[in-house]
This record gives C-alpha cells, structure tokens and sequence, in this order.
C-alpha cells in the first residue's frame, strides 16, 4: 500500500536521476555530475533515453493512482502536457529546451500531488487519530464459520462485542486484544494502529 502512495515520487526521483547521471544525454545536469566526479559516466549506458521515458511513465502512472484516492485533477493537468513535452523532445532526436521544461513540469506535478494526498488523506477509508493517519476498513472472519465482512471500524470507541451475519454467533476478543477488530479483523482498530496500548 505505501508503494502504491509513492509511485509518482519513485517514478521522478528515478527521472531526475537518469538525467543527472547521464550528462551525455543531458548536457544541463552534466556540471551536477561533474560535481560529483561522474564526467561523462553513463549510468545506463545507450538505455539511458529509455530508462528516462519510463520514469515518465512510472510517474503518470503513480499521479492516475493518486488522482483515484484523491479526485483532483491538478496534477494530471499538468503532468500530462509535460510528458508530451518530454516525449517530443525524445521523438525529435534533440535534448531541446522542451524537453527540460517537461522534466520540471512533472516534478512540479509531483510536488502539487504530493500537496493534494496531505490536504485529502491518502484513501477513502482513512481518518486521523491521535495525529496520524489510521485506516478504517477491515475485513472480519467469523472464527466459526469463516465469513467474512468488511466493516468500517469506529474512531472514538473499541467494539467489544460483534454478531456474525452468518451464524449469528457473537464474537468478543481474544485475550490480551482490546477489540474483535484486533483479533479477527485484517486490519488493528485505530489506536493500535497509532501506537496506543488499547482503546
């Protein structure tokens, strides 16, 4: 789940890399690999151009996943025309200006992204707790005749007592849990998620 959260980042930190790293390919970045004593080092070799236009992707694809936890279209809107930007600077066989503004374009996406994921929370089923993030769903199995059900955990309170949809049976702890989420659910109740001995 957190690779999920952190593709765009991963897919860009992984752009900027191969450009720096490739000072042939990228004449703007080779005084930073000078700096760090690569002269003319290729890090990929002849794949550099390709590993570089699949961090782009990475990156779209890691902002799509963003943009389907948190509905805003921001950074889609402008990674989209920078990784067009980038794209036609590769097809036209030339590191043009284009293409540097398409490399910073996408990090600016990722920086308004990564703005947007703090303001809404990473997920739907999340809330805060005790200052941190926690998630809410979990998936009960009925210890008895292994149903399953996702439910939505409360925040204030621990449930003690839960009755099976199926059997009818009511579940209650195990010892040494606070709550049946902690002992059948796929995911602890909210205070143990934040770090807090029980509820």
């Amino acid at each position: 789940m957190q690779l999920t959260r952190n593709i765009d980042k991963l897919g860009i930190a992984g752009l900027f890399i191969t450009a720096i790293f490739s000072p042939c390919c990228f004449p703007l970045f080779a005084f930073a690999a000078s700096a760090l004593g690569l002269g003319s080092f290729e890090l990929f070799g002849g794949w550099s151009m390709y590993v570089f236009m699949a961090m782009v992707l990475i990156s779209i694809a890691g902002l799509i996943i963003s943009y389907r936890k948190h509905h805003c279209l921001y950074p889609l809107l402008i990674a989209v025309p920078a990784a067009v930007l980038i794209f036609y600077g590769f097809y036209s066989l030339s590191i043009s200006p284009w293409m540097y503004i398409g490399m910073f374009g996408m990090l600016l996406a990722t920086l308004v992204n990564y703005h947007r994921n703090r303001l809404h929370g990473n997920c739907d089923t999340c809330a805060q707790y005790n200052g941190k993030i926690v998630e809410l769903e979990s998936v009960i199995t009925c210890p008895h005749c292994n149903h399953k059900k996702t439910e939505m955990m409360p925040v204030d309170s621990c449930q003690y007592f839960y009755e099976c949809q199926n059997c009818k049976k009511i579940l209650k702890p195990l010892e040494g849990d606070c709550c049946v989420y902690c002992s059948y659910g796929t995911v602890k109740c909210p205070p143990i998620q934040s770090g807090d001995k029980c509820c």
